[in-house]
């Protein structure tokens, strides 16, 4: 039996987002007075709750898509497996080294050369120095950026950044590889390259939780879907399933 590599366990997430508080014109034109005199604007915050007490587990040799309407708690799934943040209630344990490709430019410094970055980022993922070394030309070879290698990042394209950054989390040889919906800025045809080496990850016993509001894409290479709406999962099992209820119900809604 594959064994469970990401267990969440009635997983809470919240943000505070803040304002400035304004009323009537009047108070506004005092308020920007005041903060040109240097004094404070209050400011009014709203707490959001990305994730309401969540659960699911993860196996090894899963590919899990995760499909919602925007805020509906998504990335921060992502946020939370690869530890960027913490919940405010509940428990996750993640058992392997992951691979984490959820915002472009993440663990990339604009001023250091792409061959640079190769091995910044890799020493982020938890690469050594002679890891890095053995899969330096694979990387180079997937993010195809041979001629601009020794050009800072700064320069290149949004597409670049994404080959360059999806590439070595790829060959960092994680357990867990996680994807959010970055890989869009791509080309298709390195958009195709990349589904085609998160499947390959899956074939290896390899645990791939792929955000996306590319339904294709999630059909293609996801063996099973979490369906969620407002930070609560409403949908979790086959792709055509929880896809089509998400089409049917929540998809429609966010149009209108």
């Amino acid at each position: 039996m594959n064994k469970v590599t990401v267990d969440f366990k009635k997983v809470s997430k919240s943000y505070f987002i803040g304002r400035h508080k304004y009323g009537r014109l009047s108070e506004t034109l005092s308020s920007v007075t005041s903060k040109l005199l240097g004094k404070n604007t209050p400011i009014v915050q709203t707490k959001f709750w990305a994730l309401k007490n969540t659960s699911f587990a993860v196996k090894e040799g899963e590919t899990l898509g995760i499909i919602g309407k925007n805020g509906s708690g998504k990335s921060t799934i992502l946020k939370l497996i690869s530890r960027i943040t913490y919940p405010n209630k509940g428990e996750i344990n993640v058992r392997g080294r992951v691979g984490a490709f959820i915002e472009l430019g993440a663990g990339l410094h604009p001023d250091l050369s792409g061959r640079e970055n190769i091995y910044l980022y890799g020493a982020i993922l938890g690469m050594k120095r002679d890891e890095i070394d053995l899969k330096f030309r694979e990387i180079v070879d997937f993010a195809e950026i041979h001629k601009f290698l020794d050009i800072p990042i700064k320069r290149y394209s949004s597409g670049m950044y994404s080959r360059l950054g999806f590439s070595v989390c790829a060959f960092c040889d994680p357990e867990i590889l996680l994807v959010d919906e970055v890989l869009a800025v791509g080309d298709v045809n390195f958009q195709t390259k990349c589904l085609t080496k998160m499947q390959s990850f899956a074939k290896s016993d390899k645990t791939v939780v792929f955000v996306s509001h590319d339904l294709k894409a999630i059909k293609k290479i996801c063996n099973r879907v979490i369906l969620l709406d407002h930070g609560k999962i409403v949908n979790d099992g086959k792709p055509n399933r929880v896809i089509a209820d998400y089409l049917a119900n929540y998809a429609q809604k966010s149009l209108e």
